[in-house]
Parts: C-alpha cells; sequence; structure tokens
C-alpha cells in the first residue's frame, strides 16, 4: 500500500488531509510537530511521531523509515518561531544558515529543496482537499453594500501587493484606509490589531502570493477564523476563490451567520 507523509501544524488542516489520504488508499505516516500540532491527530495516521520542529533530520529519519517518497505540508506553523529559543539540531542549523533571508517562501523553499535530496517530494497541501476551494460569490451572510464592495475592491488590490512581496497574505481595511497588514504574527493577530486601531465593521481580505507555491503556505480559513472576525467585530471577510481552502465549510457558514458576518469570495 502506498505510504504518503504528513508534515503536521496546528489547526483542523492536517486532520482533513489525513482523512482525505486515508480514502485515496494510502497509509499515513505522520510527523506531528511538537510545538504546533493538535490532540487526537495520532488516531488517524498509520504511524505517527512526535517531534521538534527543529530537528529535521529526525523528520526526514522518520519519512524515510517508513518509505515514504512523498509528503504533504498541513497547518500552521507560527512563522515567529524561527525567532524563538526551539533546540535545532545540525541539519536545521545548516538549513537557516543557508537562507539568504528569512520570507516564508525563502525558508519553505529551502525546507522543500532538502527533503528533496533525500527522496522526499512535497506535494500541493491542498492536493487532497480541491473540493474545498470555493467559488466567487458569496459564502455566508448578506450581500455586501456600495461602500462594503469599494473596500473589498481597494483591500484585495493592497492584500495582492504585500503576498506578492511575501509580507502577508491579510489586510484589514476600513473605509478605504489600511487598518492593518499581516506579518509574522498571523492572520488572527493581525485581525486583533486592527480591531484595536480601528474598532468594529471593518473588512478583512485574505488572497494567495500572485506565485503561490501550492506546496506550503496555502491560504485557509476555518470556524477558528469566524471566532476572530466575531470578537473583534468585523463585518465582512473576502478571500480569494479557486486558492482559498474553506474547512468545516457548513460550520463556518453557520457560526457566520449567527456572527452576522459576511464571507465572500471574490
Amino acid at each position: 500500500m502506498k505510504k504518503i507523509g504528513l508534515i503536521a501544524g496546528n489547526g483542523r488542516f492536517p486532520f482533513l488531509v489525513a482523512e482525505e489520504i486515508k480514502k485515496n488508499g494510502a497509509q499515513v505516516i505522520c510527523v506531528g510537530l511538537k510545538e504546533e500540532a493538535e490532540l487526537g491527530l495520532d488516531k488517524l495516521c498509520d504511524k505517527y511521531f512526535s517531534l521538534s520542529v527543529g530537528k529535521f533530520q529526525k523528520i526526514v529519519d522518520a519519512l524515510k523509515s517508513e518509505g515514504v517518497e512523498t509528503a504533504v505540508l498541513a497547518g500552521q506553523v507560527k512563522h515567529v518561531k524561527i525567532y524563538s529559543a526551539i533546540s535545532m539540531d545540525w541539519r536545521a542549523v545548516k538549513v537557516m544558515g543557508s537562507l539568504i533571508n528569512k520570507k516564508t517562501d525563502t525558508i519553505l523553499g529551502t525546507i522543500a529543496n532538502e527533503f528533496l535530496k533525500d527522496g522526499i517530494t512535497l506535494l500541493p497541501s491542498h492536493m487532497y482537499l480541491k473540493s474545498l476551494l470555493p467559488e466567487k460569490g458569496l459564502i455566508a451572510g448578506k450581500k455586501l453594500s456600495a461602500d462594503e464592495n469599494k473596500d473589498v475592491e481597494f483591500g484585495f488590490k493592497i492584500a495582492k501587493g504585500i503576498a506578492g512581496f511575501d509580507i502577508g497574505q491579510t489586510v484589514v481595511v476600513k473605509d478605504r484606509s489600511v487598518l492593518a497588514v499581516e506579518s509574522v504574527e498571523g492572520t488572527d493577530e493581525c485581525i486583533k490589531r486592527a480591531y484595536r486601531l480601528g474598532g468594529d465593521n471593518s473588512v478583512v481580505v485574505k488572497v494567495a502570493k500572485p506565485n503561490q507555491d501550492f506546496r506550503f503556505d496555502v491560504p485557509v480559513i476555518g470556524t477558528r477564523t469566524v471566532d476572530i472576525l466575531k470578537e473583534n467585530k468585523v463585518r465582512v471577510m473576502a478571500i480569494e476563490a479557486g486558492v482559498t481552502l474553506i474547512l468545516d465549510r457548513e460550520e463556518v457558514v453557520k457560526k457566520a451567520k449567527e456572527a452576522d458576518v459576511t464571507i465572500i469570495a471574490v
């Protein structure tokens, strides 16, 4: 039976990928990143290793020991980890030392090349979940007002601009003014910062990078996203159609309606 590696960060994404791999008749060999992976994932996998994000060689060795030749990266790994006091093995130190910068694309592209040196090819993160990519249109909530439409158009251009520079993939705008731009802190913290600065009824726009490498850093929203939108009194979230994964869509739609939040794919 074919074996697919799963390198798991946090959130629901790895759980859904594991389920779909098994539905496709393959075994799931999972490395759950100790600082990120959530409880219960091991129960969905045929083999499970819990390893620190800084133990690169052990991660490679674990996958190779099970005969894995293809793997998927799924789930968030907070970018700020690269500035924290995690313990790195010699290979992780070597990889980090070879970087020309610490942008997400640079780090993950270098990691992908390192896996390839050991005969492990990284697959697109959304390969098993393409049914979760939305078409253009209203996903949940009320139709946008004329002003909200203008904010979405304004925010989309800004978001595509920052994504092109690999700064982040999310912006929060209000009245055609930028309240917050996502950086290493991630989408949730960007939304919280925007609320502190600009109050309620903001518009969040999340996009893919212009040349998105779908092996990693795919835009994702889920029920936790809706909770953050509600807590910070966001009025609208716009996501890029065809490239943004919506995890647990039915629950996302239900919670968004209850929170009076509109979610739209553009």
